[in-house]
C-alpha cells in the first residue's frame, strides 16, 4: 500500500494546503463515501455543501473555498488536481522489459528499450516497437507498423499493415486499427471491392475506447491527431480526418472523407455523413444525425437532423402542444369548409 503526505500531494497538484501537512493519504474515494486515509474532492454546488459533513482525511476544492477542521487542498481545478492525486496513489504498474516465449516476432522488427511483450503477441516483418512499449495478450501487429514510445496496447487489439502509431497513445481491448475502408463499385448487380490501400495515422497522445473501429484510407489516410480521445464502440470510416483534442463518445459512427476540426465534441450515438466538414468546437448532441457541414463553433443538437441547437430547444416546447395544435387546425378546416357551404 502506498501512503503520501498531503504536503507531497498538494506540492504535486500546485495547490495551497490548509490544514495538516503530514496527514497520512493512502487512498481515495468519492465525496460521500470516502473514510480516513483517503482523499477526495469538490467542486461546486451541492458538493461543496457536504465538503463538512465528508470523513475523508482530506478533500481537494477551489482556490478560496475555505472550512473549519477540515484539511483542505486549495486548486484552480479540482477535478483535475484528483486526477493527478489518483495518479500519485495508484501509479501505474511498470512491467519492464519482457519478451513472452509464446510471442512471434517477424523478420527485421525494431524493438525499443524496456518494452513488455505478452503472451500470444504477433508481430509482423518489420515491424518498429518504440521504448517503454507494452502490448497486453493476443495483440497482433501487422507488418511495417511504426509503434511510438510509451504507448501501451491492451488485450486483442489488431493495428494492420503500415499504420502510424504516436507516443504515449492507449488502445484498449478489442480495438481494430486499419481493417478496410468500405469501399464498393456496383457493376452489372454486383459490387467490385475498392481496393484499400492507404493507412490509419494516429499522432501522439490519443486514448482509443474498447472495441473502435478505425478504417484504413482508401488512398492517403485516415488521421486521428493529437490527444484525442474516443470512447467504446466507435466506428470511424475510411479517409476520416478528426484535429486535435476532440472528443468522440460511444456509439458514434463517422462516414467516410469527413473533416473535423479541433476541439469538436460528438455525443452519443451521433451519426455523422460522408463528405461533411464540421469545424473547430463543434459540439454534435446526441442521436444526432448530421447530414451536412457544420461552421466553426456550432452546437448541433436532434434526434432527428441536425439542426441549430437554439432551434432545437424551441421545438421541444412545441412538440407536446402538437396534438392540440392538430385539433384545432381540423377544427378551422371544418368551420371554413362550412362557411364555403352555406355561401
Amino acid at each position: 500500500m502506498i501512503m503520501i503526505l498531503l504536503g507531497q500531494i498538494a506540492e504535486l497538484v500546485n495547490g495551497e494546503l490548509v490544514g495538516d501537512p503530514q496527514g497520512v493519504i493512502s487512498g481515495a474515494g468519492p465525496l460521500e463515501k470516502a473514510v480516513e486515509g483517503q482523499i477526495t474532492f469538490a467542486e461546486k454546488g451541492l458538493g461543496l455543501k457536504r465538503v463538512a459533513e465528508s470523513k475523508a482525511t482530506a478533500v481537494i476544492v477551489p482556490r478560496g473555498v475555505s472550512f473549519p477542521d477540515v484539511n483542505l487542498i486549495q486548486v484552480d481545478n479540482p477535478r483535475l488536481a484528483f486526477a493527478q492525486a489518483l495518479l500519485m496513489i495508484y501509479p501505474p504498474p511498470q512491467p519492464g522489459e519482457h519478451l513472452h516465449p509464446t510471442a512471434v516476432i517477424g523478420d527485421k522488427c525494431t524493438i525499443g528499450k524496456n518494452v513488455a511483450i505478452a503472451a500470444g503477441v504477433v508481430l509482423g516483418d518489420k515491424v518498429t516497437v518504440g521504448d517503454r512499449v507494452v502490448l497486453h495478450p493476443n495483440v497482433v501487429i501487422g507488418n511495417d507498423v511504426v509503434i511510438g514510445a510509451d504507448t501501451l496496447i491492451y488485450p486483442n487489439v489488431s493495428v494492420l499493415e503500415r499504420c502510424r502509431i504516436g507516443c504515449r497513445v492507449i488502445i484498449h481491448a478489442g480495438t481494430v486499427i486499419g481493417s478496410d475502408g468500405f469501399g464498393f463499385v456496383f457493376d452489372q448487380g454486383r459490387y467490385f471491392k475498392m481496393p484499400q490501400v492507404g493507412i490509419v495515422q494516429i499522432d501522439d497522445d490519443v486514448e482509443i475506447g474498447a472495441n473502435n473501429t478505425i478504417d484504413r484510407a482508401t488512398m492517403g489516410k485516415t488521421w486521428l491527431k493529437t490527444g484525442i480521445k474516443t470512447d467504446n464502440l466507435v466506428h470511424i470510416a475510411h479517409n476520416v480526418t478528426i484535429g486535435e483534442h476532440s472528443v468522440i463518445t460511444g456509439h458514434v459512427g463517422i462516414a467516410g472523407s469527413t473533416t473535423i476540426g479541433r476541439h469538436a465534441v460528438i455525443a452519443g450515438q451521433a451519426g455523422i455523413g460522408g463528405h461533411l466538414t464540421l469545424g473547430n468546437q463543434v459540439t454534435v448532441g446526441p442521436q444526432c444525425a448530421v447530414a451536412q457541414s457544420v461552421p466553426d463553433k456550432q452546437v448541433v443538437s436532434s434526434t432527428t437532423l441536425a439542426m441549430p441547437h437554439g432551434t432545437w430547444l424551441r421545438l421541444q416546447k412545441v412538440l407536446p402542444q402538437l396534438p392540440d395544435l392538430y385539433k384545432k387546425i381540423k377544427t378551422l378546416e371544418k368551420q371554413v369548409a362550412q362557411r364555403r357551404t352555406k355561401k
